[in-house]
């Protein structure tokens, strides 16, 4: 047991019995797990930005930049699938989004803008923080960033930018999603250096409105730079390269399809899987009946999928299967989608099966990129007066060139995940070190555990492991007090 002495020679500024580190909506959805539940607590939650709940993907202000999942599929409460669409409903009766009637559906099906999804979530922590009150419990905001993270004794010590060092018996990497286009990389091309934030509507208004924009990837992210650049004012040709050139599909609202994997678990590799889907959409198809009504049903059954699979397969998966099942799977908000569908019929934006190849040399005030088109050996270089970054989310730790992840690799305290996708960790969230052995107080979830359970970034996988998680923490603290 470390003693006050060893605290002050640590430089302990700050205790609590769990540190969260990131403050996103994986953050800010364990903290409100913690605080409903009984007992008392004190968790701070570690997060750069001025505000908890947004991170990356919830700070959008422009209302065109909207999630790609209706109300109904967004909940942040795992036991009530009804809470966004009954927050929502409560929210537009207050006039709090009079745009909402411009699509002309039920509240359910509704396409909410992201900055309005991150209100909701901060909402439904500001509720928990008022329950935890009448348990004892507390979850306070640390403006910083986690720069180191030690074991020590019967504790974990996080250093902050600011030199502040915070101690607790547990901590949590709920670090969120690291997008390729805002996040350093060990191994640079120069690409995001050059590039345009694919949200950031003032820089792109400086453009000229009818000069060439070239954007690398051709998936969401692609889709929210081509809505920016629509609410910019752009009014020039977009030039699109991903390597098989495949868009998002728009996402409907297919009927109910018999969950077919519940009832045969014998499918358990990807050809296999791959196999009996196309079987079951055909057979949709052939009762006049929307194809994404039976691939909506494999949602519930990738985890236990993806982590009963041997590593050739997941391989396979990624190389073979990964491209199309992103582009059926991860779809387009309708409104989204019409636009870029309205811009390609148009002429205005073009799709290209190409890789890029790095920065290419050229006149001032252009830009240019080498590209290896598909099916061709030599390289050739496009111009234009813009580059957009879209190529999603760098999910190898390896790569991100952030203090935390490169000081726990550095230290040993965690491994790549299977297939580099984020980090090794055990069923129950606890992160695996550099040889393979489950820590005691270290955890994570939502996105650094794509590699264990592929689909790990979506609200309702997220929602769920925090409940979990919260279970375990508190669980863990109850058996083991210090």
């Amino acid at each position: 047991m470390d003693t006050a002495l060893d605290r002050h020679e640590h430089g302990v500024t700050r205790e609590a019995d769990i540190l969260i580190i990131g403050g996103g909506l994986s953050g800010a959805m364990l903290a409100a797990q913690l605080l409903r539940l009984p007992g008392r607590r004190e968790v701070l939650i570690v997060e750069p930005r001025s505000e908890l709940g947004r991170g990356e993907a919830y700070s959008a202000v422009e209302l065109g930049h909207t999630l790609n999942g209706n109300a109904a599929r967004m909940s942040v409460d795992p036991d009530n699938a009804d809470d966004l669409t009954q927050w929502l409903t409560a929210f537009i009766e207050a006039g709090g989004w009079p745009e909402s009637d411009q699509q002309q559906v039920p509240i359910s099906e509704l396409f909410p803008p992201r900055g309005m999804f991150g209100l909701y979530a901060q909402q439904r922590l500001a509720e928990a923080r008022e329950l935890g009150v009448q348990n004892g419990s507390t979850a306070e905001h640390v403006r910083g960033e986690a720069v180191d993270l030690r074991v020590v004794d019967d504790a974990v010590m996080l250093t902050l930018d600011d030199g502040q060092v915070l101690r607790g018996r547990f901590a949590v990497l709920a670090t969120g999603m690291f997008p390729a286009a805002r996040t350093p990389q060990t191994e640079s091309s120069g690409l995001n250096a050059a590039a345009l934030d694919p949200w950031d509507v003032a820089a792109m208004r400086r453009l000229d409105p009818q000069s060439t924009v070239l954007i690398i990837g051709s998936g969401l992210t692609m889709v929210d730079a081509v809505v920016s650049l629509e609410q910019a004012g752009h009014r020039g040709p977009i030039e699109v390269f991903s390597r098989h050139g495949l868009l998002p599909h728009v996402r409907r609202q297919p009927p109910a399809w018999v969950d077919f994997l519940a009832e045969d678990h014998s499918l358990r590799s990807p050809r296999q899987l791959m196999r009996a889907l196309r079987q079951q959409c055909r057979q949709a198809l052939a009762q006049g009946i929307d194809w994404q009504a039976p691939l909506d049903t494999v949602r519930a059954h990738i985890g236990r999928l993806w982590s009963q699979a041997s590593d050739v397969q997941r391989r396979q998966f990624v190389r073979h299967v990964r491209p199309w099942w992103e582009s059926h799977h991860h779809r387009s908000p309708p409104l989204s989608a019409e636009l870029v569908a309205r811009l390609h019929e148009e002429g205005r934006l073009r799709i290209r099966a190409a890789s890029f190849n790095g920065l290419a040399s050229s006149a001032e005030g252009t830009l240019a990129i080498h590209i290896r088109r598909r099916g061709e050996a030599g390289l050739t270089v496009v111009q234009g007066a813009a580059l957009i970054n879209s190529s999603g989310i760098e999910y190898d730790w390896r790569r991100v060139a952030r203090p935390l992840p490169q000081q726990l690799l550095a230290r040993g305290l965690i491994q790549p995940g299977p297939l580099a996708l984020g980090i090794a960790a055990c069923p129950d969230g606890a992160v695996l070190d550099a040889h393979g052995e489950p820590a005691e107080r270290l955890f994570a979830m939502g996105p650094p555990l794509r590699g264990m359970w592929w689909e790990s970034t979506a609200v309702t996988d997220v929602a769920s492991q925090a409940k979990a998680l919260a279970a375990r923490l508190v669980e863990l603290q109850t058996h083991h007090p210090d």
